[in-house]
Parts: C-alpha cells; structure tokens; sequence
C-alpha cells in the first residue's frame, strides 16, 4: 500500500526489556472515518437484504444487521494498514509476528492499540582469542572393525527354511499371525499378519519370546503377557493380555563366510579383499567418529561462548523453535503412534524441549554475531558447490536439488548454515583446544 493510502497515525515506542519493545498507535479519527465509509461502501454493493434491491439498503438498516463483522473487518484494516508503517517509522526490527491489544474501536473517534514488539538483543562478543574447547581423541581399534564386519555378515546372510521338524529356538527367525485381547477384547496395536520375529533379539514384551521357544512352523499357541509400566504406550502398561499366535514360517539366516568372495559380492568399488574390506569398514568408522568429534568441539566452543557472552533471548523465538522441533517429530512419528500416545509425548516434549530450544537459539544469535564481526559470510558459488556435494551425496540430479531449494525457499536457510560453520570454525581456529580421551 502506498503512504498516501495509510491512514493517518501517531506513533510511540517504549522499550520494556532488551529483546521488547512496546508501540503504542493511534490511528486519527478522520482515518478512522473513511476506513468505516470504504467498509460499508462495498458491504452495501455485495449485501442482499430482504425489502431492498442490491446496492441500495440504507446505512442505518447495514449498521443494525452487520455493524459487528464491520467493526471487526475495520479494526483489522487499520492495523494492518498501520502497523508496517509504524515499526519502520520506530526504526525497530522485529524477529516475530508483534502481538496486538486494541481499545474498543467506535466511529467518529481515533483508535488506539499497542503493538508489543520482540527485537534481537545486542550480543556483545568476548575476546574470541584463545576460547577454551575440548575434542576428543579419534581411534579406531581392530576389535571394533570386527564387529562392524560381523555386523555387515550377519545383515548380509539369506533366510533360509528350516527343516519340517524344526523346533524354533535362539537365532530362529519366525513369521507369525497373532491377535491379543485384554479381558477378551482385542485392542489397538496387538494385531499383525506376517510378522517377523527373531528369537534372541530382545525386542518383544517378556513373556512372548520365550512362549515361541520350541515351536514348529503351522502350530498355534496361546502366549499369556504382562506390559510392563513403562511401556511407550500409556493404555497398556501393566495390562494383562492373551496373544493367539499362528506360525506361518521358520528359518534361520545362513552366514556366509567370511572370506575374499563375500568382499567381492558386496559389490563396492575397490573393494576385491577381505582386508580391503576391512580398510573399507575402518575408513568409515574413522570419518564418522571425526565427525563427532568435530560436533563434540563445536559444542564445547559454544559452551564457552555462552558462557561469557550472556544475553536476554526473546521468548517468540524459542516458542517459533520449540514449534519446527515438534512439529517434525509429529510428521514423523503421527504414522506409527497412537494419536493418543502421541498427543501425550507432545506435551512432555513441549516441557523438554524448551531447553534445548532457547540454546539453539542462543546459539544462532551469537553465531550470526561473530560472522558479522569478522565479516564472514556464504557467497553463490558456495551456495552452488554445497549443493552439488549434497546431490552427489543424496544420488540425485544437482539442477533438480537446486531446483527444489529455489522453489521451496530454502536457499536462505542454507546460507545461514554456511555462515555458521564459517564462524565456528572461526573460532575453532583460534580456540585453546584440549585433546580428550574418547571414541
């Protein structure tokens, strides 16, 4: 809208804290006037009152049937008509949506409302020379590579039926029908066709593993269980239930051997060895633990930088983080969880998540704050070359990833993530950093 089409509007700031500051708006009464007449000008062109043609229902006969809806329609235009104006003309950033309070809105008077409005507070930074920071040792043992390739073997080895006369027992892996019933009646969650159990894998309620020991595949048992009161599900810890279970399958995995053919078929490039194999496995594990380390020195950093660098974090930013840590792991986990589970956890989550929110937070700010001092930023071409890695990362095409950033508005939120690791490696350049025993 332009400046000529804003009513006109008197505007005051206070500051109420170092991240709020509160505007106080009043917007005169002859804008106030003419917002009203506009409103009730194309009210009268769209409304159809019983006894009047269209266009033509008096002022008055308007007022009585939708002097409401009017007024609410008007105060919503003088604050959004205002409101941008006024926070530029206060010179004041907002990091939220400001919240609104109005007085009661009646014509032939100004109105009046107050906007309270949430800013970035002003970091001021510590000597960034020498900050202290811990990182931890990077090894790999030759007991953990065999694990890992025991690991890769077992994942890799074929299911296999067993013989007719098969009893199951440890390591027998068992495809079930089951139903369970509390008190007779089945519920939510305690019905599955073609499940797959491992016996010895230790993921089912106790009681359920071991009535599976000995059976044969086509038998049906009756397993009595008791859940546990800790179990995820609120509605049935501590319940007793009856599982009817019919046993469709039982196999075992066949291992392969652990030789040079079983390198070969994992079909990885340069990889024709068991020992390249194991140079393969010892790499990842290496990288992977670098890059621990490397969260494990960030976090220390910023431990110290928090520390020397206290400020006051504007609620609506934790409250805005809070919402996105939520909101994912309901998109996550809404397909798996009972709704009522679920609305449960969320309120648990909200409580301990806060936390963890208002450091992240914290986090970014100072981040932002030791880039703009040092002048640190994220150019296109960095941009680009991030995502192109990621592409060849994800497997994917690099213009459809760029595509994707481009039309979903992430481009953004990725140079911010630039930036910041610009900064913390800014300061891990220059920290005091002491090696620490760790895996």
């Amino acid at each position: 809208m332009a400046e000529s089409e804003i009513p006109p509007f008197a505007v005051s700031a206070t500051e109420r804290s170092p991240v709020l500051r509160s505007l106080a708006i009043e917007v005169e009464e002859s804008g106030v006037r003419d917002v009203f007449e506009r409103v009730y000008r194309d009210l009268a062109k769209s409304a159809r009152v019983k006894g009047f043609r269209p266009g033509k229902a008096p002022r008055a006969v308007l007022e009585r049937l939708y002097g409401a809806s009017v007024q609410e329609e008007v105060e919503r235009l003088l604050v959004s008509q205002t409101l941008p104006a006024a926070v530029d003309r206060s010179g004041i950033v907002p990091v939220i949506e400001p919240d609104i309070e109005t007085e009661p809105l009646e014509p032939g008077r100004a109105f009046r409302y107050t906007a309270q409005v949430e800013v970035k507070p002003e970091v001021e930074l510590p000597d960034l020379e020498g900050l202290p920071a811990r990182r931890p040792l990077v090894q790999v043992r030759d007991d953990e590579v065999e694990t890992e390739l025991e690991s890769l073997r077992q994942r890799r080895a074929p299911l296999e039926d067993e013989p007719e006369e098969a009893r199951a027992g440890q390591g027998s892996i068992l495809t079930l029908d089951y139903e369970g019933r509390i008190d007779g009646r089945p519920f939510e969650g305690g019905s599955a066709e073609a499940a797959q159990v491992e016996l010895g894998a230790g993921r089912l309620v106790a009681g359920f593993e071991e009535g599976l020991e000995g059976a044969r595949r086509g038998e049906s048992r009756e397993l009595p269980v008791t859940f546990p009161e800790d179990y995820p599900a609120p509605d049935l810890r501590g319940k007793h239930a009856v599982f009817s279970v019919s046993v469709r399958a039982l196999q075992r995995r066949r291992v392969p051997a652990l030789d040079d053919a079983f390198a070969k078929g994992l079909g990885e490039d340069d990889v024709a060895t068991l020992e390249a194999l194991r140079a393969r496995i010892r790499e990842m594990l290496n990288a992977r633990r670098e890059r621990a380390a490397d969260e494990a020195l960030h976090r220390s950093l910023l431990d110290a930088l928090i520390a020397r660098a206290p400020f006051e974090v504007p609620p609506g930013l934790i409250e805005r983080r809070l919402a996105q840590r939520l909101a994912s792991a309901h998109d996550q986990l809404e397909s798996v969880m009972a709704h009522e589970e679920l609305h449960a956890r969320m309120g648990e989550w909200r409580v301990a998540w806060r936390p963890e929110a208002e450091r992240e937070v914290r986090e970014s700010l100072l981040l932002e704050a030791v880039a703009e001092q040092q002048g640190l930023r994220a150019e296109d071409a960095e941009l680009a070359e991030r995502i192109e890695q990621m592409a060849r990362d994800q497997g994917v095409a690099p213009e459809r990833l760029r595509k994707l950033y481009q039309e979903r508005g992430l481009r953004e939120g990725l140079r911010v993530r630039l930036r910041d690791e610009k900064a913390l490696e800014f300061l891990g350049a220059r920290a005091k950093v002491e090696a620490t025993s760790g895996t």
